[in-house]
């Protein structure tokens, strides 16, 4: 009897460990949890609260100033904004965005399914303030199995953002695992 209880235990939680969502990471972080533990990991990673809101985090991220926004639905973390703190000139904004896509794609734990980058000749401030373009690139974090699904729920997305005629890259870390889905409506 003891052993048909320890067998029936260990197939628990064996099925509770291969059940678990392999989610999207930021900075080796499990986008999943309370917003309090994301953001005593984040300060553990060397970032601080800004002087205006004790949630918002400021430090440094890919070689850029940044403040960092967690994002909950229902108390857990479903996405981790990463806000350029600079705003910068449209020729700046082109450059930064390409690199970005250039080093995504150079970036084996990232898949992209398209090139995303703005062509020199492109005028971003007309397209964007006439044609109401939207300049976005997402690419999908590689998970152990590689499933299209999978990766499908591992998604990092960045746009720009304008702001009376200067720019900042907004970069989206989404689990949608977590993400509402129309359950509270």
């Amino acid at each position: 009897m003891k052993k048909m209880f320890l067998i029936a235990v260990s197939l628990m939680l064996l099925t509770d460990v291969c059940a678990q969502k392999d989610v999207t990471k930021f900075l080796g972080i499990p986008v999943d949890g309370t917003k309090s533990e994301m953001i005593r990991q984040l300060k553990a990673k060397g970032y601080t609260s800004s002087s205006f809101d004790s949630d918002v985090l400021i430090g440094e991220f890919n070689g850029r100033d940044v403040e960092i926004y967690v994002v909950t639905n229902n108390n857990k973390v479903y996405r981790i904004m990463v806000a350029d703190t600079n705003l910068e000139n449209e020729t700046d904004i082109r450059i930064r965005f390409n690199t970005l896509c250039g080093q995504f794609k150079n970036n084996e734990k990232y898949i992209s399914i398209k090139d995303y980058t703005i062509p020199d000749s492109e005028n971003i401030s007309y397209e964007m303030t006439v044609n109401k373009k939207r300049y976005e690139a997402a690419f999908y974090q590689k998970a152990a199995t590689d499933a299209f699904e999978e990766l499908s729920n591992r998604l990092v997305w960045f746009i720009i953002w304008q702001s009376y005629g200067k720019y900042r890259i907004l970069m989206f870390y989404d689990n949608v695992y977590n993400q509402a889905n129309g359950e509270d409506l």
